[in-house]
C-alpha cells in the first residue's frame, strides 16, 4: 500500500475586513511583536507555493489549507486534493476565536482526515525543485538532525519569540535526559549526514544537560502520533497556549514536536544542507532573487519581518522572480 503524506498549509488574509473587525475585539491596544502588522499580511506569492507541489512534488495525498475562513480569491476550492480547513473545523469551541499562529499549530492533529504522516508549511514557505517523498520522510520516520546548540541571539532577536523557544527547551528538558537520549540513539546524534556539525556536538556532550538548541524556519514532517503524545503528557502546558488569542511568553510552538520526535528517536538523519535556506525580505533581494532564478535550493522561506522596507516594491519582484521557475498556472487556481 502506497504510503500517504499530507501537506497542511496555514494561512491568513489580514485586510479581510470581518477578520479584522473580530481580531479588533480582542487586541489590546498596544502594538508589539505579538499583533504587527507584518504577522498578518499577504505577500501575494502564495500560489507559486501551489504550483511548486503541484509541479515538484506531485505524490501528495491532500493539501489541508487552513483558514480562519477565508480564501484567495484565485484559489480553485473544487480541487479534489485540496481540503478547506476552517480554525472552527478542529480547535475545540472552548479556544475560539483565535488569532495566534502558536495556538493553531499545536491542534493540526485535530484535522479531520489527516494522514498519519504530514508536512507543515507557513505560507512564506515554497518548493523550488523536485522533491521524492524521501525528502521529508524515510523508513516511516520524518527526516530531521540533532540540533545541540548554544543560545544565541543579536540586536535583531524578538525577545517574544526567544521566550516561546525557552518554554519549548524547559519541557523537553522536564522529560527527557540528554545522555541517555544519546546512548540510545547514538547514530542519530552523531552521524556522518551532519558533517562538521558533529564536532560540536562533541564538544556540547560534556554538558550533561540541553543547552539550547537550532531551530529552522522550513517545512516540517511529523507524525500525527506525535502531537497525540506531547498533548497526552503535557496537557496543562498546551492549554495555556491555546488560550492565548495572541502570541504570549507562556506559549509553547510547533518545535517542540519536532523536538519530541528527536529525543524520543522518531527520526531519520539527513543533511544541513535539506533543511533549505531562509531568507529576510528586504530593500536589496539579489541574493534571494539569485536562489530563485537558479533554484539553489529544495524548500525557501522568505519572512516578512522588515517594516521598513519599500514591501509593494519588494513583493512584486519577488511574484517576478516566482514566475521565472513556475510560470505555468496550477490546478489549484481557477
Amino acid at each position: 500500500m502506497q504510503e500517504k503524506i499530507d501537506f497542511v498549509i496555514m494561512w491568513v488574509d489580514g485586510s479581510d475586513p470581518a477578520w479584522i473587525e473580530e481580531k479588533n475585539k480582542y487586541l489590546d491596544k498596544k502594538i508589539d511583536t505579538s499583533n504587527a502588522i507584518n504577522r498578518y499580511r499577504d505577500m501575494g506569492v502564495l500560489k507559486y507555493l501551489f504550483r511548486g507541489v503541484e509541479k515538484f512534488t506531485p505524490w501528495v495525498n491532500k493539501i489541508h489549507f487552513v483558514t480562519w475562513g477565508h480564501v484567495p480569491a484565485w484559489l480553485n476550492t473544487d480541487n479534489p486534493k485540496l481540503n478547506i480547513v476552517k480554525h472552527e473545523d478542529f480547535i475545540p469551541k472552548k479556544y475560539l476565536p483565535v488569532f495566534n499562529s502558536d495556538a493553531i499549530e499545536i491542534h493540526l492533529h485535530r484535522i479531520n482526515g489527516i494522514a498519519d504522516k504530514f508536512v507543515y508549511f507557513n505560507d512564506d514557505m515554497f518548493i523550488t525543485k523536485p522533491l521524492k517523498k524521501e525528502f521529508f520522510f524515510k523508513n516511516g520516520l520524518p527526516c530531521d538532525l540533532w540540533r545541540d546548540n548554544i543560545p544565541y541571539c543579536d540586536k535583531d532577536t524578538d525577545p517574544l519569540f526567544e521566550h516561546i523557544l525557552l518554554n519549548d527547551k524547559m519541557l523537553i528538558c522536564r522529560h527527557f535526559n540528554k545522555r541517555e537520549v544519546i546512548k540510545k540513539n547514538f547514530s542519530k546524534c552523531f552521524n556522518l549526514k551532519y558533517g562538521k556539525r558533529n564536532i560540536r556536538f562533541l564538544l556540547l556532550y560534556k554538558w550533561p544537560y540541553m543547552a539550547g538548541f537550532d531551530n529552522f524556519h522550513t517545512a516540517a514532517p511529523f507524525l500525527k502520533q506525535t502531537f497525540n503524545d506531547v498533548w497526552e503528557k503535557n496537557f496543562n502546558e498546551l492549554e495555556t497556549t491555546a488560550k492565548n488569542k495572541f502570541r504570549a511568553v507562556s506559549d509553547i510552538n510547533q518545535y517542540v514536536f519536532q523536538l519530541w520526535q528527536i529525543y524520543t528517536g522518531n527520526f531519520t538523519p539527513k543533511s544541513i544542507k535539506e533543511t533549505g535556506s531562509f531568507f529576510n525580505l528586504s530593500d536589496d533581494n539579489s541574493e534571494l532573487f539569485n536562489v530563485i532564478d537558479e533554484q539553489k535550493t529544495d524548500v525557501l522561506c522568505i519572512n516578512d519581518s522588515n517594516l521598513s522596507i519599500d514591501y509593494e516594491k519588494a513583493t512584486k519582484e519577488l511574484a517576478e522572480h516566482f514566475d521565472k521557475i513556475l510560470p505555468d498556472k496550477s490546478s489549484f487556481e481557477k
